[in-house]
């Protein structure tokens, strides 16, 4: 376990350390210099006040992602579950698209508050939802429900747009990207993905008697129904952080606690805090190959993770599929 975790950690700062180096300026030595040595040079300016920032909140809302797909995947006990399956993303893109919309753009930090708001609204349904009805079937069941009433309404505040740049500047936010994020972005996730990840810990026995089956976790004397919230609170907080900050990022949240499960023996306790390790190493990775793309406009984040995901969200359904057969 500890291995798993240094050798992530240390494939992140190497990741980090290409992000902030590599990019569409190529820095010579004298600029390079400039960089460590005047803070108020150009080349110090590109490094540490815009490709830094982005390297740090990439890798701050993959974690995010990672750590709420994999607490996904725990408490729904469904290898395919993700952040998006109960709606919170939803959720959360509708609250900010109406507050882009409604021009509250206008005013520092208010699509981000919008956006957890949203969130917000979604987890504490799903709350009240689950502490009537413990069925993990009937929970995916009311996210996709959630979900879909929230991509309608999303689609209605664009069709009552009154701002064709209103409209575009959604779009722009709902395909998902860390471009021209700064360190106040960094500030906005990082407190958001630490307490999510106290909350994870606390939810992580519950999440391993779950693995057992309902009714051994029933029998197993901890307080299921407590630690099933603190589970949806960590996703939700998670997954409203991550939306709020960077919009709305598919398949990371799906695909880390796949990358790092068999290392961890499936222990769905363990699997948490390599999963955010896994999901902030691949939000980092697929930014860069997103900058260095050769194209003629840059790939929105959103759209590269889900070219790469959708193949990796088909083999593991296939998977997942023999595995039920057997």
């Amino acid at each position: 376990m500890n291995r798993l975790l240094w050798g992530l950690v240390l494939l992140i700062i190497a990741a980090a350390v290409s992000g902030i180096g590599m990019g569409e300026s190529v820095l010579g030595a004298e600029q390079w210099r400039a960089a460590f040595t005047d803070p108020a040079s150009g080349p110090a300016e590109v490094l540490w006040q815009v490709r830094a920032p982005r390297v740090m909140t990439a890798l701050m809302v993959g974690a995010a992602l990672g750590l709420a797909g994999a607490v996904m995947q725990g408490l729904l006990r469904n290898p395919l579950a993700d952040p998006g399956v109960l709606g919170v993303s939803a959720m959360a893109a509708q609250g900010a698209a109406l507050a882009i919309v409604a021009g509250a753009a206008a005013f520092p930090g208010a699509v981000e508050t919008a956006a957890l708001v949203g969130a917000g609204l979604a987890g504490g349904l799903l709350i009240l939802f689950s502490a009537r009805v413990r069925s993990p079937e009937a929970l995916i069941l009311f996210g996709v429900a959630l979900s879909s009433f929230a991509g309608a309404a999303t689609a209605l505040i664009f069709n009552l747009s009154p701002s064709p740049i209103a409209t575009a500047e959604v779009m722009s936010w709902l395909l998902g990207s860390v471009q021209n994020r700064s360190w106040i972005d960094v500030a906005w996730v990082t407190p958001a993905i630490m307490l999510s990840g106290v909350l994870a810990a606390i939810a992580a026995p519950g999440l391993r008697m779950l693995s057992l089956g309902e009714e051994t976790a029933r029998t197993s004397g901890l307080p299921m129904a407590r630690l099933r919230l603190m589970a949806l609170l960590a996703a939700a907080l998670a997954t409203g952080a991550a939306v709020a900050v960077a919009g709305v990022i598919g398949f990371v949240g799906l695909a880390a606690p796949h990358l790092v499960r068999t290392l961890v023996k499936g222990d769905p306790g363990r699997v948490l805090f390599p999963s955010a390790l896994a999901g902030g190493l691949m939000l980092v990775v697929a930014d860069l190959l997103a900058r260095m793309t050769p194209t003629d406009q840059e790939l929105k984040l959103g759209v590269f993770t889900a070219l790469v995901g959708a193949p990796l969200f088909a083999l593991i359904a296939w998977r997942a599929a023999r595995e039920w057969r057997l």
